[in-house]
């Protein structure tokens, strides 16, 4: 009679194979995209009175994009090189002019009183607009804001605001916010 071969036991196998699988699981990091920081409109409440909130336009800034891809600011119409330009005027509003935002001086940690903007960018685009200028035109926003934020941390710290550390990071933000709006695309071609 022929001696069987001696098997090799495999019971234990499933469990070692599941502990392996749940130790990479929590101990590895998967990205996750971000997005892009911006303040959604909050959802119309159907059940509400048309209400008008009681907004100061001087602290909006409204950008449009159209259709055809044109570019409007406050009912001008620009170039996309000049959009930057124009954001950073009216957050900072250097000459504390009357047509472009208020501020409010707050108390910010690592800086102390500083005059906080309360503009907002509103910005809207519509349905038909194309993704390369929607980009550029979220693009040049963004630079708007981080140059503003880069003004600020090299008079305050001495460096430009990637360098800061998280504690001076959330300093600069609360004294230069990124108070841009987004309204959902309306198709402007059917729009009365």
């Amino acid at each position: 009679m022929a001696r069987k071969a001696p098997g090799i036991n495999t019971g234990s196998m499933a469990d070692i194979s599941f502990l392996l699988l749940t130790f990479f699981l929590l101990t590895s990091s998967i990205n996750t995209e971000q997005g892009i920081p911006r303040r959604l409109p909050p959802p119309k409440d159907e059940n509400a009175k048309d209400i008008k909130a009681d907004i100061n336009k001087r602290n909006v800034l409204n950008v449009l994009v159209n259709f055809n891809d044109a570019l409007w600011v406050n009912g001008e119409e620009l170039n996309i090189s000049q959009l930057k330009e124009k954001a950073k005027e009216f957050l900072e509003n250097p000459a504390n002019q009357a047509n472009l935002p208020e501020k409010e001086i707050k108390e910010i940690d690592n800086i102390g009183e500083f005059a906080v903007s309360k503009g907002v960018i509103s910005l809207t685009n519509d349905q038909s607009t194309s993704y390369e200028m929607y980009v550029q035109v979220q693009n040049e926003l963004e630079k708007a804001v981080n140059e503003l934020r880069d003004k600020v941390a090299v008079s305050y710290f001495g460096k430009k605001y990637d360098a800061l550390d998280t504690a001076l990071r959330k300093s600069v933000q609360k004294a230069i916010p990124m108070n841009i709006s987004e309204a959902p695309p309306i198709d402007y071609s059917k729009a009365e």
